[in-house]
């Protein structure tokens, strides 16, 4: 073999032994790793109840992820049996153009290193998740052979729990390493490392490429590293092929084209969705048991969500099997379909055991509440959501909003002339996100006497209370008028944003205000922005005036008719208002013409959410409501304030 061959070797070894160290996105210190956890494969299952088979299929955009990036667990092949069933939490949870990726971080005791380190050696590379199917849809489909297919669509659907597994459904789930890179060198650089060096597979000390080591290389040496890289190369694509059930001389065939592992891990993938009734029974058989968890958990929560309001929540055909049983009785259906024996039990130990164990009734009360707060959140009307501006943050720094300057004011180019650059002007009003929350605690004492307000009611009035820290953040923007940036308060003559002589809203008064929108300048005082009053911001006192104002009445006299302009300024009624003025009325512009106020979520998890955890303190599990939220006043401008009379 000449020195071009052992080059090329040795080349192909490094790259697979390479390939096979700890994921790039790894991260020991803080035991943090990014993963693949679902690519959107269908899964062929069979329904034990009806004999029939069908593949599930999940609709890309109709994931729920608020209790993956609520701090939901990391388990082992699904297990949640015992204290050191949960391995860790995932830190975030997102959707990549149909591909869904988790940043996992795992548990530092002892029981989980092994485990731990089994991941940063790429042996476990593969996960799977517990998800509840909230809108399932059933449709017929043909094969390539123009068979009759059963589809059933999951069209919403919220993971719950990610699992590490040997074999998954999923066979693209994945940790996120030099694969997504595209070639082990530039994965080195972008990690800071020298591009012209590698480290050695076994943990020695780093060394120089072939080209720097050219006079001095050991041939024998090289050609070992190269025949181990093939054996071993060899070797991943035969266990590929047995996971995935393919053919063995496909799986041939790739040996002697020198395929790479991740290249065929690719065409495994292929070959899986293509020959969906080939999948290996395993893992079929595997999902039927997820399938009825999640059947039995929507069924369960309907019936309690229709108990508590049967209004709002529909019984569903599914509920009605659930519908007349008590807390502990859905306990003890939880824990029978385990396996666990309840005849001869307690009630405060089925209660124990249903919040402790593998059964899904803390799922399901942690789904019951979950929609009860939402609802009693949605409930409540975000009455400045009409003026202000909605925007989202990736964090919690603060940041600084942009001026309405005149840099960008056209000017005229004259013939072979240069265009000259627009000035950014950088406001000087700052926003950030604040945290708000409290926790709920569900007792075994609560299971046992039915208490059913412990979480639906509870977490609705949450729910509600949540709307309302929103509600009265952003009206105390308005009622407390401090000061700017600038150091003038928001409504001010300086501004000239506040009336000279407050009165009551009337055409007069409605035209003052409109005028002095109008007139309003850019920031440096030339250019005048044009504005228009389109909000009647109003106490709820002066609701009948407004009506009588804006409605549209065919005057007896001409000349008394109220102006199209003022029947069409739409009113906004804010009890909190009232608070602190029953007289003071403010218009507001379009958020489209310019900024006034603005409210913010955290990126990903716009309003309340809801984390569950098993309690310590607390003989139970606790539910914590948490709202990322702030607002903050942006420009004086698009407002104006008439303090009346």
């Amino acid at each position: 073999m000449g020195n071009r061959e052992l080059n090329r070797e040795w080349f192909r070894g490094r790259e697979l032994l390479e390939f096979q160290n700890a994921p790039e996105t790894l991260d020991a210190e803080k035991r943090t790793v990014d993963v693949i956890w679902f690519t959107g494969i269908e899964v062929p299952r069979f329904d034990f109840f009806t004999g029939e088979t069908y593949i599930r299929r999940f609709d890309p955009q109709g994931a729920d992820l608020s209790f993956l990036n609520g701090g939901a667990p990391v388990l082992a092949n699904h297990s949640a049996w015992g204290e050191g069933a949960q391995k860790g939490r995932v830190e975030k949870a997102w959707n990549e153009n149909g591909i869904y990726k988790a940043t996992l971080r795992f548990s530092k005791r002892e029981s989980v290193n092994e485990l731990w380190q089994d991941i940063e050696d790429k042996i476990i590379t593969k996960f799977s998740m517990g998800t509840e199917i909230l809108e399932d849809e059933e449709l017929t489909e043909k094969d390539d052979q123009g068979k009759k297919v059963n589809i059933r669509l999951a069209k919403r659907w919220r993971p719950f729990e990610i699992s590490l597994t040997a074999i998954p459904a999923d066979f693209g789930t994945t940790t996120m390493s030099g694969i997504h890179t595209g070639q082990t060198q530039r994965a080195s650089a972008h990690k800071g490392e020298n591009p012209m060096e590698t480290q050695n597979s076994t943990g020695g000390e780093a060394r120089e490429t072939p080209e720097v080591q050219a006079a001095q290389p050991n041939p024998e040496e090289l050609k070992k590293e190269g025949a181990a890289a093939e054996r071993a190369r060899i070797a991943e694509l035969r266990k590929i092929g047995r996971a995935a059930n393919l053919d063995e001389k496909l799986v041939e065939e790739h040996v002697q084209k020198e395929t790479s592992a991740e290249e065929f891990r690719k065409i495994a993938l292929e070959e899986l969705a293509r020959r969906s009734d080939e999948h290996p029974i395993r893992s079929a058989t595997a999902s039927v048991t997820r399938d009825q968890a999640d059947t039995r958990r929507e069924a369960m929560a309907n019936a309690l969500l229709n108990r508590f309001s049967p209004a709002v929540f529909k019984l569903e055909e599914a509920g009605r099997e659930y519908v007349g049983l008590s807390l502990i009785e859905m306990a003890k259906e939880c824990l029978e379909a385990t396996g666990v024996r309840t005849r001869m039990l307690p009630k405060m130990r089925i209660a124990e055991l249903a919040l402790q164990s593998t059964s899904d009734f803390p799922n399901i009360l942690a789904a019951t509440a979950y929609k009860s707060l939402r609802g009693g959140y949605e409930a409540e009307a975000l009455t400045f959501a009409p003026f202000c501006r909605r925007v989202t943050l990736p964090n919690f720094n603060t940041f600084t909003a942009l001026a309405v300057g005149e840099g960008f004011d056209f000017e005229k180019v004259p013939e072979a002339g240069e265009f000259k650059y627009g000035a950014i002007k950088e406001g000087k009003e700052t926003y950030k996100l604040a945290t708000f929350g409290k926790i709920v605690a569900i007792t075994r004492q609560a299971i046992i006497n039915d208490d059913l307000n412990a979480f639906t009611r509870i977490p609705e009035m949450h729910g509600r209370a949540a709307r309302r820290t929103e509600l009265d953040t952003v009206w105390t923007i308005i009622t407390a008028n401090a000061a700017l940036a600038d150091g003038t308060a928001l409504f001010h003559a300086n501004h000239g944003n506040l009336a000279g002589a407050g009165a009551a809203p009337s055409v007069t008064t409605l035209g003052a205000g409109r005028k002095s929108m109008r007139v309003q300048k850019a920031v440096g005082g030339k250019a005048r922005l044009n504005l228009r009053p389109r909000y009647l911001l109003l106490p709820a006192a002066l609701e009948t005036v407004s009506d009588q104002l804006l409605t549209q009445i065919t005057p007896a006299v001409v000349s008394n008719a109220v102006p199209e302009w003022v029947r069409g300024l739409v009113p906004v009624v804010e009890p909190r208002l009232d608070d602190n003025s029953t007289t003071a009325w403010y218009l507001a512009a379009d958020p489209g013409q310019i900024d006034t106020i603005w409210y913010c979520y955290l990126q990903g998890q716009e309003g309340v959410f809801l984390e569950t955890e098993q309690g310590f303190e607390v003989d139970g599990i606790k539910l914590k409501a948490r709202l990322d939220f702030g607002a903050a006043a942006i420009d004086y401008r698009g407002l104006y304030k008439d303090v009346g009379a």
